[in-house]
This record gives C-alpha cells, sequence and structure tokens, in this order.
C-alpha cells in the first residue's frame, strides 16, 4: 500500500510548480527590452540663472562730516580781533590803565605761542559711532535652461550654462502594457 501512495505524492509536488510557470507565461516570451540610446543637440532658446542670496552684517565706523558753518570762527592769528569802542568802552580802558600800569588798552592779550591754541579756541572733532551694516552677497547655483528638439520645448535646471546648443541624450524604449501583453495585438 506504501508503494501506491508514492506516485500520487509525486505528481501533486510536480504539478504545483507547471501551475504557476503557465499563470506567468511561456519562457519564449520573457524578454529584456533594451533601451536604445542616442546622442544628440538641442537648441537653447533662454537661459536663466538661480542666485543663492547670502547675507551677512559686520560692524563698521561712521563719521558725520564736520561743518565749519555751524562753529564759530576761530582766531587763526592769535591776535584779537579789534573792535570799535563806544565812549563808555574808552571811558572804562583809560581808568584801567590808571590801576594797572605797563598795559596798554589795545594789548590785554597774553602772548600765546606759536602753534598752541587758546584754551577757549574750538576744537573740531568728528562725531564717529559703530554701527551694523548689512550685505547681500548672490551667486548663481544653478541654470533654468529652456531648449527645444524636434519642435518641443523642454526646460531642465542645470548645474552649468550650456551655451547655444545643448547635449542631450535621447533614449527610446518600446512601452509594453498590458493591451499589448496579448498575442491578438500586434
Amino acid at each position: 500500500m506504501r508503494y501506491l501512495f508514492l506516485p500520487a505524492l509525486a505528481a501533486c509536488l510536480l504539478a504545483g510548480p507547471a501551475m504557476a510557470q503557465s499563470e506567468e507565461g511561456e519562457p519564449r516570451n520573457r524578454v529584456v527590452i533594451v533601451e536604445n540610446i542616442k546622442l544628440d543637440y538641442a537648441q537653447v532658446l533662454n537661459v536663466e540663472p538661480v542666485f543663492q542670496t547670502l547675507r551677512a552684517t559686520r560692524t563698521e565706523e561712521h563719521c558725520e562730516p564736520v561743518t565749519t558753518r555751524n562753529l564759530p570762527p576761530v582766531n587763526v592769528t592769535g591776535e584779537e580781533p579789534v573792535e570799535e569802542k563806544g565812549r563808555f568802552g574808552r571811558l572804562w580802558d583809560s581808568v584801567r590803565s590808571i590801576f594797572k600800569p605797563g598795559e596798554e588798552g589795545s594789548a590785554e592779550v597774553a602772548a600765546v605761542p606759536a602753534g598752541a591754541q587758546p584754551s577757549n579756541a574750538p576744537i573740531l572733532t568728528r562725531d564717529c559711532r559703530i554701527v551694523p551694516v548689512g550685505r547681500e552677497f548672490r551667486r548663481p547655483i544653478a541654470y533654468d535652461v529652456d531648449y527645444v528638439y524636434k519642435g518641443t520645448k523642454y526646460r531642465s535646471r542645470l548645474p552649468e550654462d550650456p551655451g547655444n546648443r545643448l547635449k542631450i541624450r535621447v533614449s527610446i524604449t518600446p512601452w509594453v502594457g498590458a493591451e499589448q501583453g496579448s498575442p491578438a495585438n500586434p
């Protein structure tokens, strides 16, 4: 009885892969589709750079310009300007000369050494302050290229500017869909 059971078991084991193989299709119809590739040139229509914007801030010293129009006049010669004195001024000078002998009315200013400024002379200083200054740098990181190949327009982003002509890779492969898989459809 054992020997009768073995052929039935072997038939069942061999039938499983045969059924799976018939569902996938016949082995002669399994074909690897090879891609057909050629290189050609397309005409470039437009190139637009794509910029990366970098922002940086640094501090700089900014000084306001000094204008002499707002400052009082500076005595450069060291001599006092001669003012016209009225009667009271002349009387006062004569009274002062009585009490201070050796001084004349017109020579009241002490001698200032050459090259030194009198203490009441205005000193020109600049108005400076530290301010942050923003800088912006732009650099191209890519190029959007519009081109035409065999009457059809395309747009691609490229790392470099291609110039007037763009070398392209043309790939042609047949499309095998569900309706083309049947033998009735040529």
